[in-house]
């Protein structure tokens, strides 16, 4: 991506995590990254274009990053594993656009709002498929979609509390939430 993209995101959604989508004006955006106007342009037709990307970004790279653990052969276990401590990198390293999505996505509008929530359903049934996988398999119990929306809460609201600089590092909590879920859903005969 090129880099003045990326900064131009970047500023945007640390303005838009701290201060709303809304409240956020051009000329913020022009004096965090020091771009003029008409380069804000050349890279964004607008703003909602910009909260656009900034709250799909990370879901397409965890969808692309769950469909290839489903495609691979291993225990579900170590799938379930691999994959929290990916969605909770994330969160860490994307803490904004997190904190953006969850409060600002109800500004996405038209065409770009139906693919969000596409992309959301996209992400929430590689939960299911990879909790579903790990039933097929016998190790896991049946889930339902409360479960899946219990682990996605488990992950996803972590952004309100979960600090980069904290004692446990994203994967550390992963794993514990990973030995919490594992200890619902372990099938006794696995």
């Amino acid at each position: 991506m090129n880099d003045n993209r990326t900064r131009l995101l970047r500023a945007a959604a640390d303005l838009f995590a701290r201060k709303g989508f809304h409240a956020t004006g051009m000329s913020d955006l022009e004096k965090a990254t020091g771009l003029g106007r008409s380069s804000l342009y050349h890279y964004f037709s607008n703003k909602e274009e910009m909260l656009f990307e900034i709250t799909t970004r990370y879901l397409r790279e965890l969808v692309a990053l769950g469909e290839r653990l489903l495609s691979e052969e291993m225990p579900a276990e170590q799938r379930l594993r691999r994959f929290s401590r990916a969605v909770m990198r994330s969160v860490a390293d994307d803490l904004s656009e997190l904190t953006v999505c969850f409060r600002e996505m109800h500004a996405v509008t038209g065409d770009n709002r139906q693919a969000l929530l596409d992309l959301h359903r996209q992400y929430e049934g590689v939960w299911a498929r990879i909790l579903s996988a790990g039933h097929d398999s016998g190790e896991f119990e049946q889930t339902d979609a409360l479960s899946v929306k219990a682990v996605l809460g488990m992950h996803h609201y972590s952004y309100l509390w979960l600090r980069p600089d904290g004692h446990r590092s994203p994967e550390a909590i992963a794993e514990s939430f990973c030995d919490l879920i594992l200890n619902g859903l372990k099938s006794p005969d696995a």
